[in-house]
C-alpha cells in the first residue's frame, strides 16, 4: 500500500477530488496548509504598505491506496491539478506499513 500525499492550489481541490472519484477512489484526507517553494511568496499592498507575504496557501490531499491504483491516482492529480504557471504543487509518494480500521478492525487492503 502506498500514501500519496498532494499539496495543491486550493482553487483546483473540485477538480482533483473528481478526477480521484472517477478512477475509484473513495476517501481522501484534506488539509489547509501554508508553504511555499520557488514562488518564494509575492509582496502585497495593505493600507499604504506593502508587505511580504511569506507562505502561501496550499491545499494537502492524503490518499491510501493499493500498489495498483498508484500510477492511475498520481496522473489524475497531475492532469486536474496542473495549471501550467508556478506553485502548482508537489506530490509525494510514500509505503506505508499497515493500516487498521478502527470500527471493524480490518486491517491492510480491507482497511482502505
Amino acid at each position: 500500500m502506498k500514501k500519496i500525499e498532494a499539496v495543491i492550489k486550493p482553487f483546483k481541490l473540485d477538480e482533483v477530488r473528481e478526477a480521484l472519484s472517477e478512477i475509484g477512489v473513495t476517501g481522501l484526507t484534506v488539509t489547509e496548509v501554508k508553504g511555499f517553494g520557488r514562488q518564494k511568496g509575492h509582496t502585497e499592498l495593505y493600507r499604504g504598505s506593502e508587505y511580504v507575504v511569506d507562505f502561501l496557501p496550499k491545499v494537502k490531499l492524503e490518499v491510501i491506496l493499493t500498489d495498483a491504483m498508484v500510477d492511475q491516482a498520481v496522473d489524475a492529480i497531475v492532469r486536474s491539478a496542473r495549471t501550467g504557471k508556478i506553485g502548482d504543487g508537489k506530490i509525494f509518494v510514500t509505503t506505508v506499513e499497515q493500516v487498521v480500521r478502527i470500527r471493524t478492525g480490518e486491517t491492510d487492503e480491507a482497511a482502505v
